[in-house]
Order: structure tokens, then C-alpha cells, then sequence
């Protein structure tokens, strides 16, 4: 059972921590890359809604184990003309048949599922042969110096940041779960020392 900070405070920290300018700017980047049938992991509170263009989108159907999120996600801001459904589900167990969707899109979610590797696993299941997967996540840095600050403060950021972790290797988990060419671009971003985007 939720608690109380779960139920009624962590989604409006995580609005306001996901809603944050520099990561706007990135869902902007990405999402309108979106065609077809879009699954969307952890919609959270819908922010990326704003950003798919319903000429190139068929519908939206996103999952997200949060019930106060997804009453946010319901009424967040959205193109006239896009089609959402928005569910109850965890990215590591999708309730839908392979080869399902044309895009998966992923923003800020691989951070704090319980297995990034298993909702990897998922959503390779349920993408089509030629559809692709567009994301955008933080993980471990490679610069050691920053790897100390993640980890020094993982213990107490992950517990208010619901679940949040600031350590988890990004680009070997996709390239693992089968995504290689997504988490080469991740990987070179990395080496040039910018904040890595697909």
C-alpha cells in the first residue's frame, strides 16, 4: 500500500523535478520523433503529451504504476486530436502482444523502473521489427569525479525521488536488451562530454 508522501506529495515533486526547463527541452527533441502506435514507459504525468505531433501519431497508450501520476497524465496538456490511454502497468510486465507498437518512447524512466533490464526486455517484445525506440535518460557519468558525487548521494536521493537511481548504466542496459544502435549514439555523446540524448 502507497503512503502517504507516495500518494499525495512524490508526484508533485517529480512534476516539478521532470518539468524542469533543460528537460523540456530535451522531451522536445525526442518525442516529436514519435510515429505511428506510440507506448509510452512511465508517462508519469504526462509531459511529453505536449510534444507529439497527432499528424504523425495514431494514438498514445502509456503505462505508469502510479496512480497520482496517471490522474495527472489524464489531464495534462496535449494537441487537439491526440488520442491517449492512459494505464495502470509496469514497463518490466506490459499487458500487450508482441510487435504491438511502431515507437516506444522512454524519457527519464529507466531511472527508477524496478529492472531496467527486464522493461528493456518488454519493450523490444512489443515494438515492431521496424519501429523504433526513442529515449532520453541520465545514468552513471563517465567521469569519475561525478561518479563519486552520484553514488555518495544515491542512498538518500533514491528514497524521496521514487526510486530514482543516479548510478545505473544507461547505454550498457540498452545495448544488453538489444537496442545497439541507440546505445552507440548514447555511448559517443558520453565520450564527447555532453549530456547524452538520443
Amino acid at each position: 500500500m502507497a503512503s502517504f508522501y507516495e500518494r499525495h506529495i512524490l508526484p508533485h515533486v517529480i512534476g516539478c523535478a521532470c518539468g524542469a526547463r533543460p528537460i523540456q527541452r530535451q522531451r522536445a527533441k525526442i518525442v516529436p520523433k514519435a510515429s505511428g502506435q506510440v507506448l509510452e514507459l512511465g508517462i508519469g504525468g504526462g509531459l511529453n503529451l505536449a510534444f507529439y505531433d497527432p499528424a504523425r501519431v495514431a494514438s498514445v497508450t502509456g503505462v505508469d504504476p502510479s496512480e497520482g501520476l496517471r490522474q495527472i497524465a489524464e489531464v495534462a496538456p496535449r494537441p487537439a486530436g491526440l488520442r491517449v490511454d492512459v494505464l495502470e502497468g509496469e514497463a518490466e510486465n506490459l499487458p500487450f502482444d508482441a510487435a504491438s507498437f511502431d515507437t516506444i518512447v522512454c524519457t527519464f524512466t529507466l531511472c527508477s523502473v524496478r529492472s531496467p533490464q527486464a522493461a528493456l526486455a518488454e519493450a523490444l517484445r512489443v515494438l515492431r521489427p521496424d519501429g523504433q525506440f526513442l529515449f532520453s535518460e541520465h545514468g552513471l557519468s563517465p567521469d569519475p569525479k561525478i561518479q563519486r558525487w552520484q553514488r555518495g548521494i544515491e542512498p538518500f536521493w533514491t528514497p524521496v525521488a521514487g526510486g530514482c537511481h543516479l548510478t545505473r548504466p544507461v547505454a550498457g542496459s540498452i545495448t544488453a536488451a538489444g537496442f545497439s544502435r541507440a546505445a552507440r549514439h548514447l555511448l559517443a555523446e558520453q565520450r564527447q562530454g555532453r549530456t547524452a540524448r538520443l
